[in-house]
């Protein structure tokens, strides 16, 4: 468990960098389907070249062309439509605001748990209600921001990535077991969802042209650190853990670190601005439940 907390913890820090780079790149005139989708477009080639040092893409190729379906399925839901909408989210709030928002994972993985049959953990689930009340008193916080309007678009983006990103995550675990390795999950699961970031791209291309280089190299960046080195450190920590719910919401609690990170950076280097004292209460709120969702796990 401590292995796996500590893998947790650190992937929070690397996760971080998508908020703070996301923001970053939507206020420089970058058109947020490119940030999406350049991120699992660079992410490929990265995660290709690591398998190939590890043994080679064959055994990989060969478990997705023996059940061709659900890693189509659930690498769309996974990555695609967890991706794309937290992308979207950045172009209407601080990346703070995102990031504390973005808690509702923990939520949505602890309301999860009947579908992989499991009882929800009763104490986790009182945790969840903790936080899903900071992120009230966030919005409370926000409603005389001048892009108050925003808030509901970012909220509804949220909470559709919040869902997707463990329920994709888990239905591959499930499906996977201990036939492949973490690493080969990944590069599976984002070869699967090519297709959905192909389509964005084609769209992106059509309705915005070409990105430009500078937002070219923050995604790469984004691909690097948090889209390679932070989902593999996270993922490889759910899987130490993927057979206790209550030690699995745990290692989810972990991401408390994104929201710290990303407050003390979005405000120091992107201008973002200091949440109000409701905010605050909001944000301290939601990191207390996802402590809390810790310790009782």
């Amino acid at each position: 468990m401590k292995k796996a907390m500590t893998y947790g913890l650190l992937a929070s820090a690397f996760f971080a960098l998508t908020f703070l780079l996301n923001r970053s790149m939507d206020l420089g005139g970058g058109y947020w389907l490119w940030s999406a989708c350049l991120r699992y477009l660079f992410m490929l080639p990265m995660l290709g070249l690591l398998l190939l040092k590890q043994g080679g893409l064959s055994p990989i190729l060969k478990e997705i062309r023996t059940a061709p379906v659900p890693w189509l399925v659930w690498s769309t839901v996974g990555f695609g439509l967890f991706y794309a909408p937290l992308t979207l989210a950045s172009q209407y709030g601080a990346s703070w605001f995102v990031a504390a928002s973005w808690e509702f994972t923990i939520v949505a993985g602890v309301l999860l748990t009947p579908l992989f049959g499991a009882r929800i953990p009763k104490k986790n689930l009182l945790c969840a209600a903790v936080i899903l009340a900071g992120i009230f008193l966030m919005q409370v916080g926000n409603a005389g921001a001048s892009n108050a309007g925003d808030v509901p678009k970012a909220l509804g983006a949220i909470l559709l990535a919040g869902v997707c990103c463990p329920l994709g995550n888990r239905k591959m675990m499930a499906h996977c077991g201990a036939r492949v390795t973490t690493l080969e999950r990944v590069f599976g699961m984002t070869l699967c969802s090519m297709p959905f970031w192909l389509v964005l791209s084609a769209v992106a291309l059509a309705k915005h042209g070409l990105p430009s280089a500078g937002q070219t190299l923050q995604s790469l960046t984004v691909a690097l650190f948090s889209g390679v080195i932070a989902t593999l450190l996270f993922f490889e920590a759910t899987r130490l853990v993927r057979h206790d719910p209550k030690r699995l919401a745990a290692v989810e609690a972990t991401q408390v670190g994104e929201v710290l990170f990303t407050l003390l950076g979005g405000v120091l280097f992107l201008g973002d601005p200091v949440p109000s004292p409701a905010a605050f209460a909001g944000i301290a709120v939601v990191v207390a439940g996802m402590v809390c969702n810790s310790a009782v796990s």
